[in-house]
């Protein structure tokens, strides 16, 4: 399956070691996000993830699919988890993989950039004084996005 929503965490390696094996791969390119300890200046100590499930793994796809109608990928994989996190938490992981390294590195970082303003996710930050706050839309990660439209 290219696309899973899950609350468990995932093995980096062993799904790089998966994905890596198949034949006629001249390039495979990985992404990792993960929970970081802080956040606009404030200790972060954990994040929650919230979604709308089937709605998110069909905008994952429709994102996916996009990214396979552009580049030549062999193929791609997106793990998204929701749930409480703590920071260091692996929170995504998208691999790509294509011949060559151009289209693997290009259709990573778009699927990367759609995923973080496209995908129907809430991110809740628990900080360290003991508050929450909901992450807001960054431009600069909008930003990122628009560089992907024709």
């Amino acid at each position: 399956m290219s696309v899973r929503v899950q609350s468990e965490p995932f093995d980096v390696a062993a799904e790089h070691a998966s994905f890596s094996r198949a034949d006629n791969r001249g390039a495979v390119v990985m992404f990792t996000g993960t929970v970081r300890q802080l956040s606009e200046g404030a200790a972060i100590s954990a994040m929650t993830l919230e979604h709308y499930p089937g709605m998110t793994e069909k905008a994952l796809k429709a994102i996916e699919a996009q990214a396979r109608q552009r580049w030549d990928l062999l193929d791609v994989r997106i793990i998204h988890r929701f749930g409480r996190m703590l920071p260091g938490e692996d929170i995504v992981l998208v691999l790509t993989a294509s011949a060559h390294r151009k289209d693997a590195y290009e259709a990573n970082m778009f699927l990367m950039d759609y995923l973080k303003t496209k995908a129907p996710f809430w991110k809740l930050e628990e900080t360290g004084e003991g508050s929450n706050r909901w992450v807001q839309a960054r431009e600069a990660d909008d930003s990122a996005a628009r560089r992907w439209e024709k």
